[in-house]
């Protein structure tokens, strides 16, 4: 699968797979797809209780004076942190952003150095903040992984407040401004995230969808115009949803393997995975999946439930490699002193 975008990355949001990846740890420009970051702060300190939803924070000057996109804020009044969120989500407002970040910081420079300290926390690797809005600078650059870990935590840490991005319009200062997310009612599922421009950066998305059980994440940045952004990423999620699906391929609690015991009180310990095992994989190419179960055996006693005591190898064509310890699923204690002699004599006598 191909993509006009310059960089590009479409993940399983449940079991992170990557399906689709161009330039995916290119630093680059992320314009306004960097409120993201805005947010995931906003959220968290409403979620700490340091912020409330009704609480009003003031238009500065130079709020007011922002370029670009705007929510349209008047300078000396003052706007409720909901309004101020619906402002920077649905219409993308730069005003926005920065009454947020002087109301929280006391500057924009100052609350940048708490987005990437939130970055660092949630293990952004590859971005850097220099302001509240994705306003070009050539310090300010993020990658489309680190922005399809973003999204994760966003839908992820905060379910409640998830929601606005699914909003189509907003209404503030007598001004109606429509959602700039082109999968929105376009895309069935589609219910986030954030829209991008500049001219260095060309048009982005960061986009998500949800049907049934499956949440895919796209990012997309590069693109010539809105229309190639609309039909590219349509195309794209309507591509991930068709061509992959993910299969549970055992739960936690079922055994993988009986493996044998030496010196054990039971002949057998089960080896569990100890967490769901649940794959994206590729649907023509299913068939094709390889699971081998790896230990060194027999495995002497004592063997403690929850000790690691093998590995499954997951392979196969189109399928990405990944090892998952094996757990004892049980206790087994060991043998007595006289019930160990006949197993240590039957053990070397099949030796010989």
């Amino acid at each position: 699968m191909d993509t006009q975008a310059r960089q590009a990355i479409i993940i399983d949001a449940d079991t992170g797979a990557t399906l689709l990846e161009k330039n995916g740890d290119e630093r680059m420009p992320p314009s306004s797809m960097s409120k993201l970051m805005t947010m995931y702060v906003v959220f968290d300190l409403l979620r700490q209780g340091r912020l409330t939803m009704d609480q009003t924070m003031p238009v500065s000057e130079r709020a007011w004076r922002m370029g670009g996109s705007k929510m349209f804020v008047q300078i000396g009044n003052s706007v409720k942190v909901e309004d101020l969120i619906r402002g920077v989500i649905i219409q993308s407002g730069n005003d926005a952003c920065v009454v947020l970040a002087e109301g929280i910081s006391g500057s924009e420079q100052q609350f940048a150095e708490l987005l990437n300290e939130y970055g660092r926390r949630i293990g952004l690797r590859n971005s850097n903040f220099r302001n509240a809005t994705g306003w070009p600078d050539p310090e300010h650059r993020m990658t489309c992984r680190d922005l399809t870990v973003l999204a994760r935590h966003i839908i992820n840490d905060y379910p409640d407040y998830y929601r606005f991005y699914s909003e189509r319009s907003f209404r503030f200062n007598d001004i109606n401004q429509e959602n700039r997310n082109p999968l929105l009612g376009r895309v069935p599922g589609a219910d986030g995230l954030k829209t991008g421009h500049t001219e260095e950066a060309g048009y982005g998305l960061t986009g998500s969808a949800k049907r049934g059980d499956r949440r895919l994440i796209l990012v997309v940045n590069g693109l010539r115009s809105m229309a190639e952004r609309r039909e590219e990423t349509e195309r794209l999620m309507e591509w991930g949803f068709r061509e992959f699906e993910n299969v549970s391929l055992f739960r936690a609690s079922d055994t993988v393997e009986e493996a044998p015991v030496y010196l054990g009180d039971k002949p057998t310990v089960p080896l569990v995975g100890g967490r769901d095992l649940i794959l994206t994989l590729p649907r023509q190419w299913r068939r094709n999946l390889q699971v081998k179960v790896r230990y060194d055996g027999p495995i002497p006693a004592p063997v403690a439930k929850g000790q690691e005591v093998g590995r499954l190898e997951v392979s196969g064509q189109g399928v990405p490699a990944m090892t998952l310890p094996l757990i004892a699923g049980a206790d087994v204690a060991r043998l007595g002193l006289v019930s160990r002699i006949p197993a240590v004599i039957g053990r070397w006598v099949s030796r010989t």
